[in-house]
């Protein structure tokens, strides 16, 4: 076991640099890789590993947020959890959950919204209504001890499934190992080790529900990490086996924090209101944001993750465009000083918006800025940026 964990812990390496192939953090570490990951490997079989400090800072766009990023040795440890359980918090979860997960995301999202929308109605013959809700401050109100119980519950079941049925499932897994790896996760309050990147006046403005530093006591989860991106699934998992078994809603769905219902009885989903609002609190500690209930007629159009549906077609929402224009109005010299954002900007809104009849908008909107040429350029489609110094 302990070669596979040395294996297994390579593997975990590659996949966290993915995406981060040219930070600072990314490059120390990769100097001293072996040495580095031969500390991990011996801390995990000693299980004296402990999480390290993070970066706490504020972004402004698309808006303002708080993020703690953690080192890339943390970073490492994330992804081999991740890897060792993603595929068993996979089997519970329900097909409509979009977010952190393989093959899903927002424009599978999108789609099953449009299915939805066009079952319930049988397609825009019959009227249906949708119900939107988003929570308050979801990742901040987060209760770890709870969240460890179901992470715990989850795994013990599949290991007792593997040793009691003789079912042939993540055999390499050493569940003492992720037992223990989940609750260093899970409890580690950010807080107590933070380094704050600026200075703390930047965080006036930001809502107090979206702030680790005014969280509940044994609540939070930083924003940006993989596991806490697992986690928030994991959370709600049972709120949506409730929704679909208990309130018995067929057109359902949810992407994080932010989810919908939809149902052919307005006063149905009305009265849906109440009964969520209680299983939230009572069985989760989290509450509905109150000024984000969105209650109206399918022909009204559905806003969900940066489009708006409406009967046979599929908008992008203004603020979403908005948003790209302002990311690409920073200007060549921000750019210049971090040309992986300037990548990874132009895919992310430029893959989002393929799908839906924005050509001439994107195209308008990329070669106003013909200084980005120097750094690549845009297949003919105008689906996606290439830079070939980015990998």
């Amino acid at each position: 076991m302990s070669k596979q964990l040395l294996e297994d812990l390579i593997k975990a390496y590659y996949d966290a640099r993915r995406n981060k192939r040219n930070t600072m953090n990314q490059l120390k570490f990769e100097l001293r890789m072996e040495e580095r990951l031969m500390a991990l490997h011996k801390e995990l079989v000693e299980r004296t590993y402990r999480v390290g400090r993070c970066v706490a800072f504020i972004i402004e766009h698309p808006v303002k947020r708080e993020v703690f990023a953690a080192s890339f040795a943390d970073r490492v440890i994330h992804h081999l959890f991740f890897n060792y359980t993603n595929e068993i918090f996979e089997r519970s979860f329900i097909d409509d959950c979009y977010s952190c997960r393989k093959g899903k995301g927002t424009s599978y999202g999108i789609k099953r919204l449009d299915h939805h929308i066009r079952s319930c109605s049988e397609n825009y013959t019959k009227d249906a209504y949708v119900l939107k809700l988003d929570l308050s401050g979801y990742f901040m109100n987060i209760d770890r001890q709870i969240l460890h119980d179901k992470v715990v519950g989850v795994l013990m079941k599949y290991a007792d499934r593997k040793n009691n049925c003789g079912e042939k499932f993540n055999e390499a897994i050493d569940y003492d190992l992720v037992l223990f790896l989940a609750k260093e996760i899970v409890f580690h309050d950010p807080l107590q080790s933070c380094y704050i990147r600026g200075n703390m006046s930047e965080w006036k403005g930001l809502p107090t529900d979206k702030s680790l530093f005014t969280s509940p006591e044994g609540c939070g989860l930083p924003i940006g990490n993989l596991t806490s991106q697992l986690f928030s699934n994991v959370y709600l998992n049972d709120f949506d086996q409730w929704v679909k078994r208990d309130l018995k809603v067929k057109h359902y769905g949810r992407y994080v924090d932010d989810f919908y219902l939809i149902h052919p009885s307005k006063e149905f989903l009305v009265s849906c209101i109440a009964k969520i609002r209680d299983y939230l609190h009572d069985s989760l500690g989290i509450k509905l944001h109150p000024k984000k209930i969105y209650l109206q007629h399918i022909r009204r159009g559905v806003p969900f993750l940066g489009v708006i549906v409406k009967p046979h077609r599929t908008y992008m929402n203004r603020r979403a465009i908005a948003n790209f224009k302002k990311a690409m109005a920073k200007g060549e010299r921000y750019y210049e000083r971090h040309p992986q954002e300037l990548t990874s900007t132009l895919n992310s809104y430029l893959g989002l918006m393929y799908h839906y009849k924005t050509y001439k908008l994107r195209k308008g909107i990329v070669d106003k800025h013909d200084w980005i040429y120097k750094y690549g350029w845009r297949d003919a489609s105008c689906k996606k940026f290439i830079n070939e110094n980015i990998t």
